[in-house]
C-alpha cells in the first residue's frame, strides 16, 4: 500500500493600500476613453482603498508545520505592494503602468509578476485585488 499524498493547505495574507489612478488608454481617442471608462477616465484621476489578498498553497512542511514562512510573504508583499503602490498615483509613480492601463485586472498581474521572483518556486497560487467592496479581480498566473 502506497503512502498518502501530503495535505495541501492555502494560506492567505491581506494588505491594504491607498492609491489613485486614471483609466485611460493613449492609443484611444478622448471620446473612446470616456465612453469605455466613464467617470474613471477623469483627467485628475480618482482613488481607491485597495485590499490585496495573496494566497500561497502547497504541502505543509513536516519540519516547520508551514506551507511557507508568513514573515517572508509579509516582507515580499511590503516590497512589491506597500513600498511601490501605497499612497501613489499608479499611472505616474509605478513604472509597470507607464504603458498599461491601471485596471484592477492589470494591478493583479503586476503584483503577481513582482511577487513571484521574491517567493519560493511553487506556492504562489492567487493574487486577489478588491478595488471596491463590489469590484474584485484575481489572477492565478495563467
Amino acid at each position: 500500500m502506497g503512502s498518502l499524498a501530503p495535505p495541501i493547505v492555502s494560506i492567505i495574507r491581506r494588505e491594504h493600500f491607498s492609491a489613485c489612478h486614471r483609466l485611460h488608454n493613449p492609443a484611444l481617442s478622448d471620446e473612446d476613453n470616456l465612453r469605455i471608462y466613464g467617470k474613471c477616465n477623469n483627467p485628475n484621476g480618482h482613488g481607491h482603498n485597495y485590499v490585496v489578498e495573496v494566497t500561497v498553497r502547497g504541502p505543509v512542511d513536516p519540519k516547520t508545520g508551514m506551507v511557507m514562512n508568513l514573515v517572508d510573504l509579509k516582507e515580499a508583499m511590503n516590497t512589491t505592494i506597500m513600498k511601490t503602490m501605497d499612497h501613489k498615483h499608479l499611472d505616474k509613480d509605478v513604472p509597470a503602468f507607464k504603458n498599461m492601463v491601471s485596471t484592477t485586472e492589470n494591478v493583479c498581474i503586476v503584483i503577481w509578476q513582482s511577487l513571484a521572483p521574491l517567493l519560493p518556486k511553487g506556492p504562489l497560487y492567487e493574487v486577489k485585488v478588491h478595488e471596491t467592496e463590489n469590484n474584485v479581480a484575481y489572477y492565478r498566473g495563467d
